[in-house]
């Protein structure tokens, strides 16, 4: 039987925190416990969640893969508790580490979540932050390797805004060796950081591509991704910057000039119309739902070898 090992990163604050060899273990992991040939107990173990944005698809499954693990997740609210009142970190998280056994942190500055690592002596997930969201990117690759097996020769396009989804997928890319374009309009483009780390890990440059022109960066691709083009706290933004993706949305027409096999992904929520249509989103290409159940696995493949 698989066994979780033990990660050699204490926490998961980015997708680089994991060699490829552990990225493909916890796959494996999340495969077994997805197939039920996999019981893991962790009884009396508790994830405590601190949540500074919404979420449903994130907190719910770090939730439920907890509960599967045989151990209890806590729902550290800051608007209920003393995190919202500005209490340092510092104090937050040694605190909660003589409580909690694992910390799942969702905010906006990545600064803040490594903050949090600093001063716990527990592992810290990244469960979303402005500039990465790791977790999602596990979910995302475990539901392309379910769809062609393995990693080799799949070419992933990413339509919309350069965001933390895009970053992840980036990095993950660069781990894996996978060819990935992202394609936005003109200031829209990833973290230049992100490029840069990404670029440094690839062993051909040329597997990553950033272009302005959907129309490209889509032909012969296996997997088409999109996201929202405003994230939490761009609300303001909205308006603006759907004049500017304009062309951007992943309609029949883009998909026409995919593989043929190609598959659909969008991380949720999903706003139809705008980044994806409503026929291709419930076409049977969308591998959508797959992806979202996957979240849960990998959480709990996750929380197990952190927690080993």
């Amino acid at each position: 039987m698989l066994n979780p090992i033990k990660l050699a990163s204490k926490n998961f604050l980015s997708s680089l925190d994991t060699s490829s060899e552990e990225f493909f273990h916890i796959l494996e992991i999340a495969k077994n416990f997805k197939n039920k040939d996999l019981n893991i107990e962790h009884k009396d173990k508790v994830l405590g969640l601190i949540f500074d944005k919404s979420s449903t698809r994130t907190r719910v499954s770090f939730q439920v893969a907890m509960s599967r693990l045989g151990g209890t997740a806590i729902d550290l609210n800051p608007t209920t508790s003393q995190i919202g009142r500005g209490e340092p970190i510092r104090d937050t998280a040694r605190v909660l580490s003589r409580y909690c056994d694992v910390l799942a942190i969702r905010t906006f500055e990545q600064s803040d979540l490594e903050e949090y690592a600093k001063w716990s002596s527990k592992p810290v997930i990244n469960a979303l932050t402005d500039i990465e969201h790791p977790c999602q990117a596990l979910a995302d690759y475990m539901t392309i390797k379910e769809e062609f097996l393995d990693f080799k020769n799949v070419v992933l396009t990413f339509i919309g805004d350069g965001n933390n989804v895009a970053n992840s997928l980036i990095l993950c890319g660069a781990l894996l060796g996978v060819e990935v374009r992202i394609a936005c309009p003109k200031g829209y483009e990833p973290n230049s950081l992100i490029i840069n780390k990404a670029y440094d890990i690839y062993k051909k440059k040329s597997l990553l591509k950033i272009t302005n022109d959907p129309n490209t960066a889509v032909l012969g691709a296996n997997v088409l991704y999109t996201d929202v083009w405003s994230s939490m706290g761009e609300e303001n933004q909205k308006e603006e910057k759907d004049k500017f993706f304009n062309g951007f949305t992943i309609d029949n027409d883009l998909l026409s000039k995919a593989d043929k096999d190609a598959i659909i992904l969008h991380c949720l929520p999903a706003y139809r119309s705008k980044e994806i249509t409503d026929e291709v989103f419930e076409s049977e290409k969308s591998r959508i739902f797959e992806q979202a159940e996957n979240r849960l696995h990998v959480q709990q493949a996750l929380l197990s070898c952190l927690l080993h």
